[in-house]
């Protein structure tokens, strides 16, 4: 039944893309292990195989398409590419202006990684850094503490590194290998559990696509392979 169900949503959405050959994943590129470039300069990570597997499972084409996170809403609305695959995390604010499919992974804790030596931090009264439109930018601006806020990851360490803000906030997946690897950074005993998990977002007009992939994700989760990913890629908790 599974699989019937996931073909008849494949050809409606042949019926909805008659002239589209290919259908085109957009990711950032940059924040891994969701997404990531490679060596090769080719886009890796978790949601790489997640991405690979959902369209051979839906008999899609598909290419990926990497786009900074600031402007990664609107270039979807504007037809630069068809879904966004970025560890994007489902939220009203979010699906006032798309569409979402079903979320592959559990709400992820985020956490706040300081300077070593700094873990006693009231981070209710300091500045913490946030990449640009996330959920954790909003999150610390909604508590009341100083956010600044920067356009990639990798500058929000930065921030925390130069002084300029005395925390990050962002997925603790992504923090985690990050304070592990440096002994100048630590993370917080603190967690915060924001927003509804991981989906694809898709434009509100294409109903068809987003049901596609929605069933391509519940045979994942019906069959256990997405269970795998997340604990392949230690993404969060299983489903």
């Amino acid at each position: 039944m599974r699989q019937l169900i996931l073909t008849t949503a494949a050809l409606a959405l042949s019926t909805g893309f008659a002239m589209a050959d290919t259908v085109r994943l957009g990711t950032e590129g940059a924040y891994p292990p969701f997404n990531f470039l490679n060596d090769d300069g080719e886009v890796d990570g978790f949601e790489r195989e997640l991405g690979d597997e959902l369209c051979a499972r839906a008999e899609l084409t598909c290419e990926w398409v990497t786009n900074d996170w600031d402007s990664i809403i609107p270039n979807l609305v504007s037809g630069n590419y068809d879904a966004i695959i970025a560890g994007m995390s489902i939220t009203d604010e979010r699906e006032e202006v798309i569409d979402f499919t079903q979320n592959y992974t559990q709400p992820d804790p985020s956490a706040y990684m300081v300077l070593a030596g700094n873990e006693g931090l009231d981070v209710t009264g300091a500045v913490i850094a946030a990449q640009t439109n996330t959920i954790q930018a909003a999150f610390v601006a909604d508590m009341g503490a100083q956010l600044v806020e920067f356009a990639t990851p990798d500058e929000t360490i930065s921030a925390v590194r130069s002084g300029e803000a005395d925390a990050v906030l962002a997925d603790k997946s992504y923090l985690a290998p990050i304070a592990e690897e440096n002994a100048d950074l630590s993370l917080l005993d603190r967690d915060e559990l924001i927003g509804g998990g991981i989906g694809m977002g898709l434009r509100e007009s294409d109903e068809e696509l987003r049901e596609t992939f929605d069933a391509a994700i519940q045979s994942m989760k019906d069959d256990g392979s997405l269970n795998a990913l997340i604990e392949k890629w230690d993404v969060g908790e299983t489903f």
